[in-house]
């Protein structure tokens, strides 16, 4: 086992591995730039290394730095966390060849699964259910024109290199796929250096439904269940909940067994997480994030597992210990997460946080790095915190997510905690009725009220 990790991240997520690398007996790193001096984060380490001026790029974006810090620190591996270099098959590879250990997966599977095209042609020979649309990159509008018809349409036009909802269009209509079509690849080409894009059936009332697994480096590979991460605004994430209240209990043994047999066959190792798509009973794969996932926490509260934990075992050499027959999955969680945000306009709201107090009870979880008087900076993401509950059933966890949001208090900056008070009150979302659709109107309609 490491005696010494470095962390190379920032905010709730460091301060959350260094948790577990602290109940391990394992010493931490922490990286920081000059904004975050003061983060707690840094102030919890066992040591901590400042690798440059605010912005990503020149801190933590910054491989030489980051490497320099593990090296004069002793360091025996590096957890990179969720964002920034988490899914870099570079940064990987060359944290290897320094003779360190990444916690995740190895290099050629980050760069498999980071190429959606690739993804996608890889778990179709696999056995992975596929949305239907183009076997790979579409080399030009017509061929867009003639995959849409064959699908039918609605499409959607999406970057291989893509994320984060940049570089995708829909097209309702043959008279919008040329519109389409040069959007996202401009966008594609602007925000990830590659204008390959590629052509999927748009679904209109999908669920997002990913599943968390675990393989380790001698063929073993579990699964931990699902998570509903359907609420999301431009693509982003804003409740999820463990598990869905849309599967049937044989749904969910069916799309656990077709993942984790995938994924054994491809000798994944580490954490992942693989994203469906999900209509009328039927799962359509449609990327795999080759990290720790933010919504991590729902699916530890429902297994009782420390995925972070798991993760660094994995890496160390360790097997798993135990197969898919001793998962059992308890209970149902809710992950709120709390942006620094105007809860209308959604714009970012930085500044101090003159009084902070996290709900507690039972059942109740908050991973933040928050302290009353840290200032919230305006260079990096806008969510400071996590707020989890567990519970029974989910009725039961919906009434202690209203009763925690009420206890927590936040004071000096604007925060999205009112609209999560509104989406748990709804009538559709207390029935378990939603899409990937319903947050977008939802929001629109408080507006205008």
């Amino acid at each position: 086992m490491f005696s010494k990790i470095l962390i190379a991240n920032r905010g709730e997520i460091a301060l959350r591995i260094q948790r577990a690398c602290r109940e391990m007996g394992i010493k931490t790193v922490a990286v920081h730039s000059t904004a975050d001096a003061d983060a707690m984060h840094v102030r919890l380490a066992d040591e901590a290394v400042c690798i440059g001026p605010p912005s990503s790029r020149d801190s933590y974006l910054n491989v030489a730095a980051i490497l320099s810090a593990a090296t004069i620190t002793g360091a025996e591996a590096i957890h990179p966390g969720y964002g920034f270099l988490s899914e870099n098959a570079e940064f990987a590879e060359t944290v290897e060849e320094h003779g360190l250990a990444f916690i995740g997966p190895t290099a050629q599977h980050i760069r498999m699964m980071g190429d959606k095209i690739t993804a996608k042609t890889t778990m179709r020979e696999l056995g992975v259910p596929l949305v239907p649309g183009s076997d790979g990159a579409l080399p030009d509008l017509q061929s867009a024109r003639e995959v849409a018809e064959r699908v039918g349409y609605p499409v959607l036009i999406k970057a291989a290199a893509g994320g984060g909802g940049r570089g995708m269009k829909v097209a309702k209509t043959a008279d919008e796929i040329e519109e389409a079509w040069t959007v996202a690849r401009t966008e594609a080409r602007a925000a990830f250096g590659n204008d390959e894009v590629y052509l999927e059936k748009y679904l209109n009332r999908p669920r997002h439904i990913e599943l968390q697994i675990l393989g380790d480096a001698h063929g073993n590979v579990v699964h931990f269940g699902e998570r509903d991460c359907s609420l999301q605004r431009r693509h982003q994430k804003l409740l999820e909940e463990a598990g869905s209240p849309a599967l049937t209990d044989a749904e969910r043994e069916e799309i656990g067994r077709t993942s984790t047999e995938a994924l054994a066959r491809m000798g994944y190792r580490n954490a992942g997480t693989l994203e469906f798509l999900y209509q009328d009973g039927q799962f359509c794969f449609i990327e795999m994030n080759t990290r720790l996932q933010v919504e991590h926490p729902v699916t530890e509260m429902v297994c009782s597992v420390d995925l972070v934990r798991e993760q660094i075992r994995i890496a160390a050499g360790e097997k798993l210990g135990y197969t898919q027959k001793d998962i059992k999955m308890s209970g149902h969680a809710i992950e709120c997460r709390i942006n620094a945000e105007n809860p209308e306009t959604f714009a970012p709201s930085p500044g101090t946080v003159n009084v902070f107090h996290a709900p507690g009870g039972l059942g109740v979880r908050m991973d933040s790095a928050l302290y009353a008087g840290y200032r919230i900076p305006p260079y990096y993401d806008s969510m400071i915190a996590k707020l989890i509950v567990h519970a029974p059933t989910r009725q039961e966890a919906i009434a202690r997510m209203q009763r925690a949001l009420d206890e927590c208090v936040v004071d000096g900056v604007q925060t999205v905690i009112p609209l999560h008070r509104k989406i748990l009150a709804d009538p559709s979302f207390q029935k378990g009725d939603y899409t990937i659709h319903w947050l977008e109107n939802f929001v629109a309609e408080q507006t205008k009220s």
